[in-house]
Protein backbone atom coordinates (compact mmCIF):
# COMPACT_ATOMS: atom_id res chain seq x y z
CA UNK A 1 0.00 0.00 0.00
CA UNK A 2 1.45 3.49 -0.92
CA UNK A 3 1.24 6.11 2.03
CA UNK A 4 2.38 9.09 -0.43
CA UNK A 5 0.06 12.09 -0.11
CA UNK A 6 -0.78 13.81 -3.72
CA UNK A 7 -1.71 17.02 -4.53
CA UNK A 8 -5.02 17.54 -5.94
CA UNK A 9 -5.30 19.74 -8.66
CA UNK A 10 -9.00 20.84 -9.81
CA UNK A 11 -9.79 23.94 -12.07
CA UNK A 12 -11.75 25.25 -8.75
CA UNK A 13 -8.11 26.02 -7.26
CA UNK A 14 -6.92 27.52 -10.37
CA UNK A 15 -4.30 24.94 -11.01
CA UNK A 16 -2.73 25.59 -7.48
CA UNK A 17 -3.12 22.62 -4.40
CA UNK A 18 -5.63 23.51 -2.32
CA UNK A 19 -4.56 25.34 0.68
CA UNK A 20 -5.03 23.75 4.08
CA UNK A 21 -4.49 25.63 6.84
CA UNK A 22 -2.49 23.92 10.06
CA UNK A 23 -4.46 24.02 13.11
CA UNK A 24 -2.05 24.62 16.02
CA UNK A 25 -3.93 22.76 18.91
CA UNK A 26 -3.98 19.82 16.92
CA UNK A 27 -0.32 19.46 15.63
CA UNK A 28 1.43 21.81 18.74
CA UNK A 29 3.82 19.94 20.92
CA UNK A 30 3.32 21.53 24.68
CA UNK A 31 6.68 22.44 25.66
CA UNK A 32 7.83 22.13 29.62
CA UNK A 33 7.73 25.27 31.30
CA UNK A 34 5.28 28.16 30.91
CA UNK A 35 2.63 28.17 28.66
CA UNK A 36 3.33 30.22 25.50
CA UNK A 37 -0.14 32.05 25.19
CA UNK A 38 -2.43 33.45 28.22
CA UNK A 39 -5.66 30.89 27.33
CA UNK A 40 -8.18 29.85 29.90
CA UNK A 41 -7.43 26.21 31.33
CA UNK A 42 -9.83 23.65 31.40
CA UNK A 43 -10.59 21.27 34.02
CA UNK A 44 -12.11 18.13 34.58
CA UNK A 45 -13.01 17.28 38.27
CA UNK A 46 -13.74 13.48 38.97
CA UNK A 47 -14.90 12.52 42.07
CA UNK A 48 -13.88 8.60 43.03
CA UNK A 49 -16.36 7.51 45.98
CA UNK A 50 -14.08 5.97 48.50
CA UNK A 51 -13.79 2.71 49.13
CA UNK A 52 -16.49 1.44 51.80
CA UNK A 53 -15.01 -0.30 54.63
CA UNK A 54 -17.42 -2.47 55.96
CA UNK A 55 -16.48 -3.89 59.85
CA UNK A 56 -16.44 -7.73 59.01
CA UNK A 57 -16.06 -8.40 62.76
CA UNK A 58 -13.35 -11.17 62.29
CA UNK A 59 -11.21 -10.89 65.24
CA UNK A 60 -14.56 -10.62 67.42
CA UNK A 61 -15.73 -14.04 66.09
CA UNK A 62 -12.32 -15.39 66.24
CA UNK A 63 -11.98 -14.63 69.89
CA UNK A 64 -15.70 -16.23 69.93
CA UNK A 65 -14.39 -19.19 68.61
CA UNK A 66 -11.38 -20.06 70.89
CA UNK A 67 -12.89 -19.01 74.58
CA UNK A 68 -15.89 -21.23 75.33
CA UNK A 69 -17.48 -21.10 71.22
CA UNK A 70 -21.10 -21.75 73.48
CA UNK A 71 -23.29 -23.75 71.08
CA UNK A 72 -21.10 -23.15 68.33
CA UNK A 73 -21.79 -19.34 67.83
CA UNK A 74 -18.48 -18.25 67.68
CA UNK A 75 -17.36 -20.88 64.94
CA UNK A 76 -20.70 -19.74 63.21
CA UNK A 77 -20.72 -16.07 63.78
CA UNK A 78 -16.41 -16.41 62.50
CA UNK A 79 -17.67 -18.65 59.34
CA UNK A 80 -19.93 -15.31 58.40
CA UNK A 81 -16.94 -12.90 59.06
CA UNK A 82 -15.07 -14.91 56.12
CA UNK A 83 -17.65 -14.51 53.85
CA UNK A 84 -17.92 -10.94 54.72
CA UNK A 85 -14.07 -10.57 54.18
CA UNK A 86 -14.79 -12.33 50.92
CA UNK A 87 -17.97 -10.43 49.77
CA UNK A 88 -15.85 -7.12 50.31
CA UNK A 89 -12.96 -8.34 48.31
CA UNK A 90 -15.16 -9.31 45.50
CA UNK A 91 -16.34 -5.91 45.59
CA UNK A 92 -20.02 -6.56 46.45
CA UNK A 93 -20.56 -4.03 49.36
CA UNK A 94 -24.21 -4.89 50.17
CA UNK A 95 -23.53 -8.56 50.43
CA UNK A 96 -20.48 -7.37 52.48
CA UNK A 97 -22.69 -5.75 54.85
CA UNK A 98 -25.53 -8.56 55.14
CA UNK A 99 -22.90 -10.87 56.16
CA UNK A 100 -21.16 -8.84 58.71
CA UNK A 101 -25.09 -7.90 60.11
CA UNK A 102 -25.32 -11.51 60.35
CA UNK A 103 -21.81 -11.89 62.24
CA UNK A 104 -22.36 -9.49 64.58
CA UNK A 105 -26.13 -10.22 65.41
CA UNK A 106 -24.28 -14.08 66.65
CA UNK A 107 -21.44 -12.30 68.01
CA UNK A 108 -23.68 -10.18 70.28
CA UNK A 109 -26.01 -13.36 70.92
CA UNK A 110 -22.76 -15.64 71.86
CA UNK A 111 -21.52 -12.63 74.24
CA UNK A 112 -25.15 -12.04 75.90
CA UNK A 113 -25.09 -16.26 76.43
CA UNK A 114 -21.76 -16.14 77.72
CA UNK A 115 -22.35 -13.58 80.31
CA UNK A 116 -25.33 -15.29 81.66
CA UNK A 117 -23.29 -18.96 81.92
CA UNK A 118 -20.64 -16.92 83.70
CA UNK A 119 -23.50 -15.72 86.21
CA UNK A 120 -25.15 -18.58 86.59
CA UNK A 121 -22.21 -20.62 87.28
CA UNK A 122 -20.78 -17.85 89.80
CA UNK A 123 -24.32 -18.11 91.49
CA UNK A 124 -24.42 -22.10 91.33
CA UNK A 125 -20.95 -21.60 93.52
CA UNK A 126 -22.05 -19.47 95.61
CA UNK A 127 -25.19 -21.42 96.65
CA UNK A 128 -23.13 -24.81 96.84
CA UNK A 129 -20.78 -23.19 98.74
CA UNK A 130 -23.22 -21.82 101.44
CA UNK A 131 -25.02 -25.30 101.50
CA UNK A 132 -22.39 -26.94 102.06
CA UNK A 133 -20.89 -24.28 105.01
CA UNK A 134 -24.39 -24.70 106.51
CA UNK A 135 -24.39 -28.38 106.68
CA UNK A 136 -21.24 -28.77 108.24
CA UNK A 137 -22.20 -25.69 111.00
CA UNK A 138 -25.63 -27.34 111.57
Amino acid sequence: MNHTSQAFVTAATGGRPPNYERIEEEYEVAELGAPHRSASVRTTVINVPREVSVPDHVVWSLFNTLFMNFCCLGFTAYAYSVKSRDRQMAGDVTGAQAYASTAKCLNISFLVLSILMVITTMVAVVIIALNTHRLQTG
